[in-house]
């Protein structure tokens, strides 16, 4: 929805859940995108637990740890979602005078809103809910709803463990075999697959060195940097900031994507971009790992007409240092407008390769990855 559009904003806001207070300084590039005062839906969400009646305790719950940031990355909040999507459909009964793949479809578009109005969908999410409807769109009607709830409850764990689980070791097979000893590997943020990757290799008996490249607000790679040097990898950790001085000595990038739009397009985290940019110009191979479940259609040139806001609070802070706090007083002024961007796209000339599940493809192949998957029996 474009935020930007007032008469589609109040309609919205009469069928919310979650109760959004709009921000005051509002920043006008990224006025389409919804931008509301952070740190205050949580508290009068929770205070509504047994006032919502049609919502699943299940999805009510992941809602929740989504809103407070405790469940991060594209799989992780793809595979609650689908957990809790489980749970609703082994309770629900279809209601007198109503057809089963009508109701439950509404059902789960309702929970979609929900989760939305907690934190926008990734798109890979968005591929998720699409699979979980076709689904239910063709359900044979001679099937009793017990039937039926088992055999949807029986594809949710098929995606989650093909789409998943099985496509993210596909991946790590095909991109140890790009890892050689001596190698010095770089990696920005936290990724569920390059951690995976890293650690197989290192499993295989592979010398090499990782830098874990962070930046601020999140510090996801401190996460990251902490499971590798418990499980014994040699590595070197830094800020964004400095990515131009150590990529001098490094061999290869690995990157994860929260998607891979048709152009080829990587969809990521902020930052990646500069990272991509700076390891082309140093003329060192950029290794994109994404499943191709997040693979997407859409074509997207730019950071803007599509992302995500964090909250802005989050960059006017220096995390553990409460004495530090230059903006203090200035973070309600008019003329101060915080922008906090969850994403950025990394153009596909700034990609080597990109591995995934159907193996490793230029970011001109793209397209065929989409064509094939909706081919694919479990998405068609």
């Amino acid at each position: 929805m474009q935020y930007d559009d007032k008469s589609r904003v109040e309609k919205a806001k009469k069928r919310a859940v979650v109760k959004q207070t709009e921000a005051r300084n509002r920043v006008e590039l990224f006025r389409h995108l919804p931008q509301y005062e952070h740190g205050t839906q949580l508290p009068d969400l929770e205070t509504k637990f047994f006032e919502l009646d049609p919502m699943h305790p299940a999805v009510y719950k992941v809602g929740l740890q989504y809103l407070s940031g405790d469940i991060r990355g594209g799989n992780a909040r793809c595979i609650a979602m689908f957990q809790a999507f489980k749970e609703a459909i082994k309770d629900y009964s279809t209601p007198p005078e109503k057809t089963l793949i009508r109701d439950l479809t509404a059902r789960i578009s309702s929970y979609v809103s929900f989760l939305i109005e907690c934190r926008p969908l990734s798109i890979s999410m968005g591929n998720a809910i699409k699979f979980l409807k076709n689904r239910i769109a063709k359900l044979p009607l001679a099937l009793s709803e017990s039937e039926a709830k088992s055999t949807l409850m029986l594809d949710i764990d098929r995606f989650i463990n093909e789409k998943i689980i099985l496509s993210e070791k596909v991946i790590v097979k095909h991109a140890v075999t790009k890892i050689r000893d001596g190698d010095v590997l770089l990696t920005y943020g936290a990724s569920s697959v390059v951690e995976m990757i890293l650690l197989h290799a290192h499993e295989l008996g592979k010398h090499f060195h990782v830098v874990v490249v962070d930046s601020r607000p999140k510090l996801e790679g401190q996460l990251l940097l902490r499971r590798l040097v418990r499980k014994g990898l040699s590595c070197t950790y830094t800020h964004v900031n400095a990515v131009s001085c150590i990529m001098q000595d490094v061999t290869r990038v690995f990157l994860g994507a929260s998607s891979v739009l048709s152009n080829g397009t990587v969809y990521s985290r902020v930052g990646t971009a500069c990272v991509a940019m700076v390891a082309h110009a140093f003329h060192v191979p950029v290794l994109v790992c994404c499943e191709a479940y997040k693979f997407h259609e859409r074509v997207q040139l730019d950071s803007i007409c599509f992302n995500e806001l964090g909250n802005p609070d989050a960059i006017s802070k220096v995390q553990g240092r409460k004495e530090i706090n230059y903006l203090d007083g200035l973070v309600n002024q008019e003329n101060l407008q915080l922008l906090n961007l969850i994403y950025d796209a990394t153009p596909s000339d700034y990609v080597s390769m990109i591995i995934t599940d159907y193996g490793m493809i230029p970011p001109t192949s793209v397209p065929v990855i989409v064509r094939e998957y909706r081919r694919d029996h479990l998405w068609s």
